[in-house]
């Protein structure tokens, strides 16, 4: 039997069987492969591969601290790490104090010159709100060369620097963070400290204090589930966006908003939800909350809140083309509140060109009154988008109601909304009801 030849080892090279090959590569493509291991753990374990890679990782551009990971040993890595810029630090810890944060956050702070991520996760079982109590807060370094900042701290509370300029940042995300000491987040995003800031997004957090925003370089803004707890002397609630250059802003579940100030000239889209309404529904006449918005370029009003012209103004708003409005009833009590706010937000305006809303029907209308006639007139409107929720109900009455108010209407979007007892038959009303309109 013919004994096959035996392979050459791949390190075999010729002359000199224990020829490193792998090493002989330049250091740029050795890099490079370290780069793809997304891990630095992983990655500083090369270096007992031989004196080459002893201390190659050091020289990596992007270090990634992957889940779970402790604080101690990013800042080991820090300390050890020799490349002349940091354009990634990303870091997902486990269990991190203020103390041991603050501590390789300060290393990082001067040398980065690109984008931070940053998540913080907490293993105890509990809310969250109690153990940040427990943890305490952490200063965030000013990070002078940064692009990019995200923070998702959990546990964790943090205060705002009071000194230093973000002189580089562009984009700052803040989610889930607990917001400690007398520094205002509005100081820091504003232009003096965050000259060339373009997006701001603030989702669930708490401790914000009177949110003061003035910008010349933001183009969107989100905010979230934000909770405001001032403590400053113009009371509770107030936020105010001044800005020259914004484009769009999104606010959402704003909790405790007592005020909103918005002057923007070159605003094109704004997004209002359940800021106002649960205020409106236990306010007295004399402490309603007040929106004041100068936006003449805008575009997009999507105002998913309660509406009052009375503490609520919008402008001149004459280039409107889209509006998003409040769900409407269809059965309820006489002057059901909601249906108010949307009729008054609907008379506010002559020409639409697009208007999106919801019909929502209750599952039990026994001894409710029909309320699509208190919408008697609509604006003049080019494209609909409406959005029906039956909960098994007929709704081919309703859609020809407002089809009939929409002379001037050239498309029609619909869509259902939750379960249907009888789609075909609710298909067939709403074809007869386009079909009488003549679209």
């Amino acid at each position: 039997m013919e004994i096959p030849a035996q392979r050459p080892k791949l390190s075999d090279g010729g002359d000199s069987g224990s020829e490193d090959r792998l090493s002989d590569l330049p250091e740029d493509l050795l890099l490079r492969i370290l780069d793809n291991i997304r891990d630095v753990p992983v990655a500083a374990r090369t270096s007992v591969l031989s004196s080459r890679w002893r201390r190659l990782w050091r020289l990596l551009p992007v270090l990634n601290f992957p889940f779970p990971t402790d604080p101690q040993h990013i800042r080991l890595a820090l300390q050890s790490h020799e490349a002349p810029v940091l354009w990634i630090l990303q870091a997902d810890v486990l269990d991190g104090t203020p103390d041991s944060m603050a501590s390789w956050l300060l290393i990082a702070a001067p040398r980065l010159f690109g984008r931070l991520s940053l998540t913080s996760r907490a293993s105890q079982n509990g809310p969250e709100e109690d153990m940040a109590d427990e943890r305490g807060a952490f200063e965030l370094p000013c990070f002078q060369n940064a692009a990019s900042i995200r923070l998702e701290l959990g546990p964790l509370g943090v205060s705002i620097p009071p000194l230093g300029v973000f002189a580089r940042l562009n984009d700052l995300s803040l989610v889930c963070v607990q917001l400690h000491g007398p520094c205002m987040l509005g100081d820091l995003v504003s232009s003096p400290r965050c000259p060339v800031l373009r997006k701001l997004i603030i989702k669930a957090a708490s401790g914000l204090g009177n949110l003061a925003i003035h910008s010349d370089s933001l183009i969107a803004i989100s905010l979230k589930d934000v909770h405001l707890h001032p403590a400053d002397a113009l009371g509770p609630g107030h936020v105010t966006i001044e800005s020259n250059s914004l484009l769009q802003m999104e606010l959402m579940s704003v909790h405790s908003l007592q005020q909103l100030t918005i002057t923007a000239p070159a605003l094109k889209c704004i997004y209002v939800d359940s800021c106002f309404a649960n205020y409106r529904a236990r306010a007295s006449r004399h402490n309603q909350p007040v929106a004041n918005i100068y936006a003449p370029r805008l575009k997009s009003l999507y105002w998913h809140d309660a509406y009052d012209p009375s503490s609520t103004q919008f402008g001149n708003i004459e280039n409107l083309e889209t509006l998003g409005a409040y769900l409407f009833h269809v059965y309820g009590r006489d002057n059901y509140a909601p249906n108010n706010y949307l009729l008054r937000l609907l008379r506010r305006f002559q020409l639409i060109l697009s208007l999106r809303f919801l019909l929502h029907y209750q599952l039990d209308i026994t001894d409710q009154q029909f309320l699509m006639e208190d919408m008697a007139r609509l604006p003049n409107i080019a494209r609909m988008s409406l959005g029906i929720c039956p909960q098994g109900h007929s709704f081919g009455a309703s859609v020809f109601h407002l089809l009939r108010m929409s002379t001037g209407l050239k498309i029609l979007w619909l869509a259902l909304v939750g379960s249907t007892s009888h789609p075909e038959v609710e298909l067939i009303e709403v074809i007869e009801a386009v079909k009488l309109q003549k679209l």
